[in-house]
């Protein structure tokens, strides 16, 4: 494949379309459309998995199912398990924005309709070769979610019923008879959101453009994976976290980022070959073409947190696992192709172990112009070749966001930077992220839209009115698209095979 390559990042959730939140439906196909039209070869998205409080796609019930509000309604109405009518009713005043309590509560009721009409159907020979096929995952993340329900919603560790936290057998036994319906809504759901999303992959690769996925390399708490196998975890006497995970205080964070997750118990995992991983890097990569590991550097060290701290300043640097664990999933996988997210605080030991797996990691134009340093190597003129350029990631502002609100000098050291006169400043960024000697540069859609702070996706450690931003129906104007293509062409970035 070609040397220089380019894509977009834009997360299905944003989409536009008529149900409260983006889908696998015509505006995800459209999109694909787009990317073909501006001559890219990828389109970037962040984790597909299950949302819960917080609404964040880096906190998953599970590392391994998918997150079902991305089922398209208007496909099921063409099966024939769904009627117009069913989908009537207020799905939100504002377009723009995901309103993930409304979604939650309106999509279930839908979904069970749905689910109830799926069974009926005469032929299931595909739906019972998926669940027997995905059992190892699918049967707990079932037992999970059906059991969770029946106590609030609330996590494993606040459950009343001690035998079934402890996942003891004849608990189990006893909540998946009295659970087997909701059991079953979790089964075909799931198998569902498999079939969705895989025509949808299809579609795309068909027309030569790749998936780029998002694994989080941790967990949450609440979570199938601490509740079935806590012997993964840094766990104490009860089964509970004893430690969690976060990053250290630093200039943009007083009091560092205390993000909760628990911590991998490196030694058993190394113990078992890193099976666990081995899995789950095997399942990414049936879901997609290319996948970026995010917080890359907690494989060399990560921030340990005791459980129970209020921020992450009491924490202190863990060795992670290394090379290790790559050596032994390349020697069961084989080389994957995969992106290292190893922004935040850099040292040898991160260099060497990227350096040493072949990954290119990602640079972050924003950075470059922060502290008006020509010395900054978030700058394009000191990228490496085996690198993903972005203009910022989403937990980064806009580029107009960041611009307003950046001081008077980082402005006119950027702008001089871009040799910018008449060129918008997000046009005049992308630009020189094209430029760069990147083998891959990836567009964020609201830089491509020159939206300004209010379209930001998320700022870490604040919880609530994150992850709502969405496209409108008509906001790829044709100047869009003709930019894109302008810059994919003019620096060489184009997909040869369309």
């Amino acid at each position: 494949m070609k040397e220089r390559q380019s894509g977009v990042l834009m997360h299905i959730s944003s989409l536009p379309g008529k149900y409260g939140i983006g889908s696998f439906g015509k505006s995800a196909y459209d999109f694909v459309d787009f990317l073909v039209r501006s001559k890219q070869t990828y389109w970037q998205i962040l984790p597909l998995g299950t949302t819960s409080y917080g609404d964040s796609p880096y906190q998953s019930f599970s590392a391994f199912a998918g997150n079902t509000h991305f089922l398209d309604f208007d496909t099921f109405v063409k099966e024939g398990l769904l009627t117009e009518d069913e989908l009537a009713g207020n799905w939100g005043d504002d377009s723009t924005t995901v309103d993930y309590a409304l979604v939650y509560e309106k999509r279930r009721p839908i979904l069970e309709k749905v689910v109830q009409r799926f069974l009926e159907k005469e032929d299931l020979t595909d739906y019972h070769r998926f669940v027997e096929e995905k059992a190892e995952w699918l049967e707990p993340f079932a037992e999970y979610m059906a059991i969770k329900e029946s106590f609030d919603m609330k996590s494993w560790s606040k459950w009343t019923d001690e035998d079934i936290k402890r996942r003891k057998p004849e608990a189990l036994a006893t909540y998946r008879e009295k659970l087997a319906d909701k059991l079953e809504y979790h089964r075909v759901t799931q198998y569902l959101f498999d079939k969705q999303w895989k025509a949808l992959k299809q579609y795309a690769n068909k027309h030569h453009i790749q998936i780029i996925g998002d694994m989080p390399i941790y967990v949450a708490e609440d979570s199938v994976e601490m509740w079935a196998t806590p012997h993964y975890f840094k766990t104490d006497e009860v089964g509970n976290a004893a430690c969690v995970a976060g990053c250290p205080p630093d200039g943009f964070s007083p009091l560092g980022q205390l993000w909760g997750n628990p911590i991998y118990n490196w030694r058993a995992m190394k113990l078992d070959g890193f099976t666990w991983w081995i899995k789950r890097l095997k399942a990414s990569f049936e879901l997609f073409d290319v996948v970026r590991i995010d917080h890359f550097r907690g494989f060399a060290a990560y921030w340990e947190i005791p459980a129970g701290a209020t921020d992450a300043t009491g924490g202190e640097w863990v060795k992670g696992p290394g090379f290790d664990l790559f050596e032994a999933v390349k020697n069961e996988l084989g080389d994957l192709p995969i992106i290292a997210e190893d922004l935040g605080f850099m040292d040898d030991a991160v260099i060497e172990l990227r350096e040493a797996t072949g990954f290119p990691g990602m640079k972050i134009l924003e950075f470059g112009f922060m502290g008006s340093e020509p010395s900054s190597t978030d700058l394009p003129h000191y990228y490496p070749v085996n690198s993903v350029s972005y203009t910022g990631t989403h937990d980064n502002d806009t580029v107009l966001g960041w611009y307003e609100s950046a001081s008077e000098e980082e402005r006119d050291f950027c702008n001089r930077y871009l040799n910018r006169t008449e060129e918008t400043i997000s046009y005049a960024m992308l630009r020189s992220l094209y430029g760069s000697v990147s083998k891959m540069t990836i567009a964020t859609m609201q830089d491509l839209l020159q939206l300004d702070t209010t379209a930001r996706m998320n700022i870490p450690s604040t919880l609530g009115g994150n992850w709502v931003w969405r496209m409108q129906e008509g906001d790829i104007t044709q100047e869009v698209e003709d930019f894109l293509l302008e810059i994919t062409e003019l620096y060489d970035r184009s997909n040869e095979q369309l």
